[in-house]
């Protein structure tokens, strides 16, 4: 137990969805180290919102992590990707916390989910355990902190969620301390002609905003002239004391002459509209220049739940000979306030800058199902796939085609179907559906054959084609030799790879049994802990196989001794 090390310094009870108000009784830390962030709930990733916070582990693993709250263990799930090694705890008030990208669990945990894996025979595991299964107390230790998954470097992925709707909170809303004197920063603010006739300083397409700081800390845009409904947006982030990190705002409000026109907070929200962040960021401006804008105002896609408070979407009608005040308010969840105050002319003015008009021969009606032929293949957008109407680019090929460009984001997956009745069947066995990326460079994208048609599922627009792997994975030692006595030592590790289709599965027996190797794709390796030893043998028999994702194989064997 570690009940000495729990610190508490404040707490909230404030109502939020679906939750009523937050626990009266306190949460512990889930790690006795001060909390700094390397990561904000709610903070604008790919495709998706932050779902908790990652504390830094002081850029080393293996520190100990403790159970928040008396609870039981109620998921465990293992994979090379996502969360890695996770833990999750359900406690008797109404919440579930979340651990990821665990080193190891804690001693009777980890022998818990061995046995499984053994059992299974896989490395890649979730299950749920009984309530009655694994039991722990407040401060107890349940794991290590690591790197595993998704992780791109060491911290502790911590999350807390309601545990009847399994909508994810913000965490620091349960009094956990963290240091924060800083201000947000604002980068870059942009404004948005939306209606027909609208345009902003005699342009119809969007415009970054000047703006300088003032001696109140407040920032102070030039004067826009403007008519029609616009709308604005920021590139803005957060930065908390002791860290470098550029991490996501808490809340962004819009006021136009007073009155509250648009105020979102990420106190909370579901996972399943998480994609949706593609409607609250310019998603065009972030393919092309990798800033997320986020927009004051609501597309008519966007399905997000995190507005408090919405006037007329938070889109600004501007009329000819009136004026407008628009002030942003940027919080983080500590108070600090970064403020930016817009003046509005409205002008009728003749538009100079026009918005170029991208028309192609093919049409998407975002609600309507979509087919198209594309020669050697044939794409099917789903009813809905994408947020709104647009001219879509298609390039037509034998084995590589074109279905637009990354500037556009689908929600759902779309199909591409491609012929391969042109291909011998041998060749078939190597063949595979490739994205290229701007090098040209193919990726594997999940391919499903069935007689001369191969078929992918995919979110990603862009260009793909038929790529044939032939070579099989590379198998490599990385901290043994064969016939090397490895008395002292307490693991074995291996470099497996594949330059084109990407690993499927490996497995690996030692004199013949299955043993658990975890697979690491970021360094490539997979490893054997002495500790699992199942045979009392001086000569030891290893044996790997890998396969790719188009079945070429490799094997490796090697022979080792032990005292």
């Amino acid at each position: 137990m570690k009940e000495t090390l729990i610190i508490i310094l404040f707490f909230f009870t404030i109502p939020h969805n679906g939750q009523g108000s937050l626990p009266e009784d306190r949460f512990g830390s889930p790690l006795d180290i001060p909390i700094i962030l390397a990561g904000t709930f709610g903070e604008l990733r790919s495709n998706h919102f932050h779902a908790g916070i990652d504390i830094k582990t002081q850029q080393r693993q293996g520190l100990a992590v403790y159970s928040i709250a008396d609870g039981s263990v109620s998921r465990i799930k293992i994979s090379p990707w996502g969360y890695g090694k996770a833990l999750y705890i359900t406690h008797p008030n109404g919440y579930t916390s979340v651990y990821a990208h665990l080193q190891k669990f804690s001693p009777e945990i980890e022998a818990y989910i061995k046995k499984i894996q053994y059992q299974k025979k896989s490395y890649e595991v979730e299950v749920f355990p009984d309530p009655s299964e694994i039991i722990l107390r407040r401060g107890e230790l349940i794991a290590y902190s690591g790197n595993t998954g998704g992780s791109s470097g060491p911290h502790l992925h911590f999350e807390i969620r309601s545990t009847a709707t399994e909508m994810p909170i913000n965490p620091m809303l349960y009094g956990f301390s963290v240091a924060d004197a800083r201000n947000p920063t604002l980068l870059k603010a942009y404004a948005y002609p939306l209606s027909k006739q609208a345009r902003v300083n005699q342009s119809n397409e969007k415009i970054a905003i000047k703006f300088t700081k003032q001696p109140d800390g407040s920032f102070l845009a030039d004067k826009l002239t403007a008519l029609g409904e616009i709308g604005f947006g920021v590139n803005t982030y957060d930065r908390q004391d002791k860290a470098i990190n550029q991490n996501g705002v808490y809340s962004v409000k819009q006021i136009v002459n007073g009155k509250l026109y648009t105020d979102y907070n990420f106190e909370t929200f579901s996972f399943s509209e998480s994609r949706y962040i593609n409607t609250l960021i310019d998603y065009a401006h972030f393919s092309t220049y990798r800033e997320r804008i986020q927009k004051c105002f609501r597309e008519p896609a966007n399905q997000l739940s995190i507005y408090k408070t919405l006037y007329n979407d938070g889109k600004v009608e501007v009329r000819d000979g009136l004026s407008y005040n628009v002030e942003i308010h940027i919080n983080d969840l500590a108070g600090n306030l970064t403020k930016l105050i817009i003046p509005v002319e409205g002008k009728n003015e003749a538009v100079v800058n026009f918005k170029p008009q991208d028309q192609t021969a093919d049409y998407i009606i975002a609600k309507k199902p979509n087919n198209f032929d594309l020669g050697g293949a044939k794409v099917y957008f789903p009813a809905n796939t994408f947020y709104e109407d647009f001219y879509i680019d298609l390039k037509k090929g034998k084995d590589t085609v074109t279905i637009h460009d990354n500037k556009v984001a689908a929600h759902q997956n779309f199909t591409i179907t491609f012929d391969v009745s042109q291909y011998s069947q041998e060749d078939r066995k190597q063949l595979f559906i490739g994205r290229l990326d701007e090098n040209f460079t193919p990726s594997y994208s999940s391919t499903y054959k069935r007689g001369t048609t191969f078929t992918t599922r995919t979110r990603n627009l862009g260009t793909y084609t038929l790529v044939k792997d032939s070579i099989a994975p590379t198998i490599r030692p990385k901290n043994f030799k064969n016939k090397q006595w490895l008395s002292n030592y307490n693991y074995l590790s291996l470099t497996i790879a594949d330059d084109l289709s990407g690993i499927d599965s490996y497995s690996a027996t030692l004199n013949g049994e299955w043993i658990l190797m975890e697979y690491e794709p970021k360094t490539n390796t997979i490893t054997y802990n002495f500790d699992d030893m199942i045979l009392d043998k001086k000569e030891c028999e290893l044996n790997i196989e890998v396969i790719d994702n188009v079945r070429n194989k490799s094997s490796f064997n090697a022979t080792f001794f032990r005292k």
